[in-house]
Order: C-alpha cells, then sequence, then structure tokens
C-alpha cells in the first residue's frame, strides 16, 4: 500500500525542520517546497494526500496557491497555516476551499491530529469519487445503460478482466452475453490477443470437437487438410463458449481435460498441442438445473463457474431501454436516410412498460421496423409494430357504453347496497402509486424504491391503467 504524501510548503527553514520532526514518527513522506512556484511545480507533477501551505511565502500569497489547487481540481486536502494576527485569513482560506488552519506556534500532537483528519478526508473523497464514477457510467464497453443492474455488471467485469479466473455469464437471449464476453477480454491483461468465440449451440455435436480442437488430414470424410481449431486460435487470448450448456455430454469430458491442463488432441491426431487460453462462457438456460438433470457434467459446472455473472433482462433496466432505443434510433436513421431524432413522451412510456421477452435484439428489431416503414422526426406510439401498438389499436375500436347508460346500470349491485362503497383493485392500485409518485416530487425511481417494486414496474402498470380508464 503506498505510504500517504504530504507537501510542506514553508519558506523558513528553522520551521521547516521543526515541522517535519514533528511528523518524522508518522508513516508519511514529507516533502517540502520554500517558495510557491516550487510547490505549484510539485503539485502538478505528482499531487499529495495533503498539503501544509504556509500564508506567506517570498514569492506568492498562499491564498493564490490554494486558489490554484481549487480552480485546477488537484485532489489533496490543504491545511493553512496562519500566525495569531491572520485568523480572518484563515476563514477565508476555509471559504475557498482549505480543509482546516492552524495558528502558529502549534504543538506536536495539534498538528499530527491535523493532518490526519487531512488525510483520512482525502481517503474518504477518492472512496467517493471512484463510487460517483462507477454510478456515472452511462456507457461501458459497447454498453448502453447507467441503471443500477448495469452498474453492477460493469463493475464486476472491471474486477473480473483482471485475472484469468473463469467468467460464467447467464442471461435471458438477447442480454448481450457475447458483447459482455468481449468487455471482459478487452479490459483484461490479453487485450491484444485473439478473442475467439464459438456457439455451442449453432454448430452440429458431429464437427463440435473438431471446431474446437481442430482436426489433421484424413480425420474424416472432407478433411483434405490439417485445420487449427478455436484452442489453437486462442493461444495467448480468450476462448468464449457460447451456449455451453448446449454442448454434447461426451464432449464437455475432453472439454473437462482441456480446462485443466491447458493441453489438447487435434481429431484423429496423436500429437498433445499446449496453449494459453483464458476461458469465458454463457448460457441462456440454468445451469445448476441442466446439472440436475444430468445434461451438464457437475464436475465441468464448477471449473467452469468460478466468477458468476448474471445479466439482467432488459424490463428490470427501468430507464435503459429509453437510451437504448435513442441510439437504434439514431444509427437507424442515418443508415435509412431518415429525418428521426427522438420518441415522443407516448412513445417513451410504451417502451418502458413493455416485457421485452426479446430483450435488447427484440428492440433492436422494434426501431429498425419504425424507421424502414414510417417517415418523421419523432417517433409516434402509432408507428410502433405489433405488439406494441395492440393496446393503442384496441383503444381506438373499443365501443364505449351505450348512449345514456351509467356506471350505475352497468354496476350488478342495487342502489344503496354496501358493496357499492368497494372499488375495483387496480383503482386503489393506482391512487397508492399516484400518491407515493407525488409525495416524492415526480420522482419515480424513488417512489417505486419506497413502495418496494421495480420503476419499470410503474410504467407498466399506468400504461395498463390507461386501458382500464379507456373502458370506463
Amino acid at each position: 500500500m503506498a505510504v500517504p504524501s504530504i507537501l510542506l510548503v514553508e519558506d523558513s527553514p528553522s520551521l521547516a525542520s521543526l515541522y517535519e520532526e514533528y511528523l518524522r514518527g508518522e508513516p508519511w513522506a514529507v516533502e517540502l517546497a520554500e517558495t510557491g512556484a516550487s510547490a505549484l511545480e510539485k503539485l502538478r507533477a505528482r499531487p499529495p494526500q495533503a498539503v501544509l501551505l504556509d500564508i506567506r511565502l517570498p514569492d506568492m500569497d498562499g491564498l493564490d496557491i490554494l486558489r490554484i489547487i481549487v480552480a485546477e481540481r488537484i485532489p489533496c486536502s490543504v491545511v493553512v497555516m496562519t500566525a495569531h494576527g491572520s485568523i480572518n485569513t484563515a476563514v477565508d482560506a476555509m471559504r475557498n476551499g482549505a480543509f482546516d488552519f492552524i495558528v502558529k506556534p502549534f504543538p506536536p500532537e495539534r498538528l499530527v491530529v491535523t493532518l490526519r483528519n487531512a488525510l483520512e478526508h482525502q481517503r474518504l473523497n477518492r472512496i467517493i469519487e471512484t463510487f460517483k464514477d462507477d454510478l456515472d457510467r452511462t456507457q461501458y464497453c459497447g454498453f448502453i445503460g447507467g441503471s443500477l443492474p448495469m452498474q453492477a455488471v460493469y463493475r464486476v467485469i472491471e474486477q473480473a478482466a483482471r485475472s484469468r479466473a473463469t467468467v460464467f455469464i447467464t442471461g435471458e437471449s438477447g442480454t448481450g452475453k457475447e458483447l459482455c464476453a468481449d468487455a471482459v477480454h478487452r479490459r483484461s491483461p490479453r487485450a491484444n490477443g485473439p478473442f475467439v468465440a464459438i456457439n455451442c449451440g449453432a454448430i452440429p455435436k458431429d464437427l463440435m470437437e473438431s471446431e474446437i480442437f481442430g482436426h489433421v488430414r484424413g480425420a474424416f470424410t472432407g478433411a483434405t487438410s490439417d485445420r487449427d481449431g478455436a484452442a489453437s486460435r486462442a493461444d495467448n487470448g480468450t476462448l468464449f463458449l457460447d451456449e455451453i450448456c448446449e454442448m454434447d455430454l461426451a464432449l464437455q469430458t475432453k472439454l473437462l481435460r482441456f480446462i485443466q491442463t491447458g493441453s489438447f488432441q487435434r481429431v484423429g491426431g496423436s500429437r498433445t498441442e499446449q496453449v494459453d487460453v483464458r476461458f469465458l462462457c454463457a448460457t441462456n438456460r440454468d445451469p445448476m438445473g441442466e446439472v440436475e438433470a444430468g445434461r451438464f457434467r457437475e464436475d465441468l459446472f464448477y471449473r467452469l463457474h468460478v466468477i458468476p455473472l448474471h445479466l439482467p433482462p432488459l424490463r428490470e433496466r427501468d430507464d435503459d431501454v429509453v437510451a437504448i432505443a435513442n441510439r437504434f434510433l439514431a444509427d437507424f436513421a442515418a443508415e435509412e436516410h431518415k429525418a428521426f431524432h427522438s420518441f415522443s413522451a407516448e412513445a417513451e412510456a410504451v417502451l418502458r412498460a413493455y416485457d421485452w421477452p426479446g430483450n435488447i435484439r427484440q428492440l433492436q428489431n422494434v426501431v429498425r421496423n419504425v424507421v424502414v416503414l414510417n417517415d418523421g422526426e419523432v417517433v409516434e406510439p402509432s408507428m410502433l409494430p405489433p405488439p406494441l401498438n395492440r393496446g393503442i389499436v384496441a383503444q381506438a375500436h373499443r365501443p364505449g357504453l351505450a348512449a345514456g347508460a351509467s356506471a350505475a346500470q352497468a354496476s350488478p349491485c342495487a342502489p344503496g347496497d354496501p358493496a357499492l362503497s368497494i372499488r375495483p383493485l387496480w383503482q386503489v392500485e393506482k391512487d397508492t402509486i399516484e400518491t407515493a409518485i407525488s409525495l416524492c416530487d415526480g420522482n419515480i425511481p424513488k417512489a417505486a424504491a419506497l413502495l418496494g417494486i421495480s420503476p419499470s414496474t410503474i410504467y407498466r402498470k399506468r400504461v395498463a391503467w390507461e386501458g382500464e380508464i379507456a373502458q370506463v
């Protein structure tokens, strides 16, 4: 762990020596600057965690150095040293960004405690900035979205990428499992090596072994020459096995040996080859369920399931659906030479409310359909293809109550019946949710958190309520 560094800015050699003596027993690296110019040079070259700053310097005012630190956002906590007659100056320094001040002369204990507090303050600031950077990410290695579930995904990718441990990616079809594997590879020390992906569900099982390990000439009918498999091509890089649960049980045994030893033999060959490969795999099934059903080897599962990473479905990613749709809209509009640039508020509500069983792949198809088959600048709900427009079409053709009919005539209860006070459940739920939103000043994510539900649930229910109201 790096030793905390302190820059002491003091023009008096005797005082500088005294303060350095005060700090000698502390686990800190203290560096001296005798002028303002020297201090700024050291600050910009290698920012310390804390600065012990004298106000009076031979070439410039200490407050000017403080202003430069704040203006240039140099990450350090500043403790100002001042004399008894300059308390007002010290207060001004605090208002301008100093962490604390200390009045000369001061005992060693006072100096040590003040600097400890300053270093702890800076340490906490750095932690906060790290989390802030993570939570502010709206794009990451090809992913689009800043929802909390995706921030967790980005965090795992960032941590897992540094290791060579196997990452087991799970998630529904269309959630971006191959993009996730590519992100792990690109953020890893193997980024300059090959990334080789194989879809275990798209290749006939008779050819799968050859696809992974390669073959020699004459190994089977049609093998007219030697051929490298994915294992050879991924040497010093990453091998991604997509839909791993589709792999034949017999081949799973050979894969397990390959993972354990890094060695393999080509189909039809006798020579053992050795490679250095980092493994990633993915499935849209429940891998433990496949193990229990006897379709996936338990020992292979535990060999691969080192770092689990689950990709959330689009319906659980809150407003990410709108951000992704807008990116697709911009791309497809440019490709098709159309003028579309945004979705209307009503169309966005429909996108949020829909469950997206096909996830991002389905959203991509929907937006392309809109751009190809329509013209305009703003996407309206009527432009959305089925099944997103079903509620809109149904409302347009829904017959209303007969002329002169009343709610009382439609009610199964006689006038005066106490049961008339019972309201439909959807109305009670609607009132509760709308009240929560109102109390949160329109902040739907906050209201959802307090209600214990997902914001996307509120968006879906709002669209459903519109349909209920239209029937009344």
